[in-house]
């Protein structure tokens, strides 16, 4: 009789500390799930104006306003939402002589050297995007700051992904 009290003590024990490990959580988990909460109402904002009768010319208007493009892991290839910012920006590029400067950034990942070079990498392609939309190269400055300048300080995916990015100023 003991021993089976002992037993039943024991494995009542054994799952309670493995549910409280379960329920732990670490300071990067909750800052990734305040990521991925910001993005969703941000995604939200955005759908929810579409729904308002927003007119196109009040949409390219606020695609204007990001002048932070984001990058894939080792990337410099220009995603779809970047491309849609970007071509509102060489409409505005192309109306007045504003020079552009095209700041280029990656993760900590990789070596210096290797992130500095990506950092070009996607700076360029920025640059070769807006020469395409007609902004004389000669008005565009490039510039990579590597890893050296990161948005947010993290060694996590959340983090990585807001380092990796292109500034327009």
């Amino acid at each position: 009789m003991v021993n089976n009290s002992f037993k039943q003590i024991t494995g009542l024990a054994c799952a309670l500390l493995l549910m409280a490990g379960c329920a732990t959580t670490s300071e990067e988990d909750m800052a990734d799930q305040q990521d991925q909460t910001t993005q969703q109402q941000d995604q939200g904002r955005v759908g929810a104006a579409g729904n308002r009768g927003v007119t196109p010319s009040q949409q390219q208007e606020e695609v204007q306003l990001d002048r932070v493009f984001y990058f894939d892991f080792d990337s410099s290839i220009l995603k779809p939402e970047a491309r849609a910012a970007l071509t509102a920006h060489a409409e505005r590029f192309k109306s007045n002589s504003d020079a552009v400067r095209l700041e280029g950034h990656a993760d900590e990942r990789g070596s210096r050297e290797y992130n500095m070079a990506l950092g070009e990498r996607r700076a360029n392609a920025v640059a070769d995007f807006l020469v395409l939309q007609g902004v004389p190269r000669a008005r565009i400055e490039v510039v990579s700051y590597g890893e050296e300048r990161p948005a947010r300080m993290g060694s996590n995916e959340s983090a990585w992904s807001q380092n990796r990015r292109v500034e327009l100023d």
